[in-house]
């Protein structure tokens, strides 16, 4: 006796069978309507043989697929889904063609055409390098990257090998006219942008960095720091003697120099050589008190003045026409004795005085003199004058108090 129950099961099965039946009959039918339409599909990949690829079509025999459309990409493994256009419909005798690469363009097409509008970027491949530019492969789509538009700065040959893969943008696009120019120059350019940015926030005016001396200019130093351009005046070349310390340095040479500010907008930085050392004319000031004494030989004698050597470093000093005194006689070779008036920062000398050495010397003898006979005072002249005026006539008195007086007063005016 059959069971209720399993009749029910059985013809459950059975409905679903031809329910699943209808549907694959559909969808084979669906499909052969979409390859008649040139329309993209999906197969499934049932075989592979020595030059094509077997992929079901729905139809009686399976749909070939060259392999060459898989040139430079892995062969899609068997029960593998993969998209396909058909190229010439087949016959109870032949199989259909397929292809896998056109496939690709068609939907390529849409991709790029979306990157282009939204000036998204894209990722492709260089097939070939031809005269002025590469061959580039862009969403399965074959465009063409031009050589100017290929590196940051200025390209006059090729620099990328085949097969090499890269970020772009879409310059131009025209599906029409079957046109895709590809800019590899765009990306990097922003990329740049954005590293400079970090580099240049990231660094403080004041710090000392390690740079690298991408040209000697005539006037100037130019450094590079993580590939940003920066300059280096000659005022901040060197304290002196900055020309012939300029021509010393070497394209490569790597040096350190102090960041002295930092242009965010333009995207430059200001560096000096200079401040990495301790200024001459500092060192100066602290060997060269003012109004000390200093000996030195004369080296030359000019209209402006006499110029000086001291001491064993020879400093160079400098004794202008007005500060030699009225007296002075020296020459060439002469020693000189002078006081420190000054230093001048530009030109790192020592600015002295005979004429103040002088006067400095003059203070000093009366000075010596007073303290071996020490002079009376004012009140003790006064007293002897009118001592001697009681003792006399009145006009004698007069006339001696008087003289007194005035002898008294050019006295202490003369010390």
């Amino acid at each position: 006796m059959t069971n209720p129950e399993e009749i029910k099961n059985t013809q459950a099965a059975d409905s679903s069978e031809d329910i699943t039946m209808d549907q694959l009959f559909a969808e084979q039918d669906a499909m052969q309507e979409k390859l008649n339409k040139r329309e993209i599909v999906n197969v499934s990949v049932v075989q592979i043989s020595q030059d094509n690829v077997l992929v079901d079509t729905g139809d009686k025999k399976e749909g070939l697929i060259p392999l060459s459309d898989f040139e430079g990409k892995a062969v899609p493994a068997v029960g593998s889904q993969i998209t396909a256009v058909l190229v010439r419909k087949g016959s109870d005798e032949r199989h259909s063609i397929l292809s896998h690469k056109k496939a690709l363009e068609t939907l390529g097409w849409d991709v790029c055409k979306t990157a282009f509008e939204n000036k998204e970027r894209v990722k492709g491949v260089i097939t070939e390098c031809v005269k002025g530019g590469y061959k580039v492969e862009v969403n399965g789509v074959q465009g063409f990257m031009p050589l100017s538009l290929s590196e940051i700065h200025p390209a006059y040959k090729h620099y990328l090998p085949k097969g090499a893969k890269i970020k772009a943008v879409i310059a131009e696009f025209s599906k029409e006219k079957q046109k895709l120019i590809i800019s590899r120059k765009q990306v990097l350019q922003e990329d740049e942008s954005v590293r400079r940015t970090q580099v240049l926030s990231e660094v403080k005016p004041g710090e000392v960095l390690r740079v690298v001396v991408s040209k000697v200019g005539k006037d100037c130093l130019y450094l590079r720091y993580h590939g940003i351009e920066g300059i280096v005046t000659l005022d901040n070349v060197a304290w002196k003697d900055a020309e012939t310390i300029l021509a010393n340095y070497r394209r490569g040479q790597r040096i350190k120099a102090k960041l002295l500010s930092v242009n965010e907008e333009k995207g430059t930085m200001n560096f000096g050589v200079k401040q990495l050392f301790l200024n001459p004319a500092d060192l100066l000031k602290k060997r060269f008190g003012y109004m000390t004494t200093v000996k030195g030989v004369i080296t030359k004698i000019t209209p402006e003045g006499v110029e000086v050597e001291l001491g064993k470093n020879k400093t160079q000093g400098f004794i202008a026409e007005n500060e030699l005194g009225l007296d002075f006689a020296g020459k060439e070779g002469d020693n000189v004795q002078a006081v420190v008036i000054g230093i001048d920062t530009a030109k790192f000398t020592v600015n002295l005085s005979v004429r103040r050495f002088d006067q400095v010397q003059n203070r000093k003898v009366v000075a010596q003199y007073l303290k071996q006979a020490p002079r009376p005072t004012l009140g003790q002249l006064l007293q002897d004058s009118f001592e001697t005026s009681e003792e006399e006539s009145v006009p004698f008195s007069f006339s001696l108090r008087y003289s007194g007086v005035i002898w008294i007063l050019k006295y202490f005016c003369f010390y």
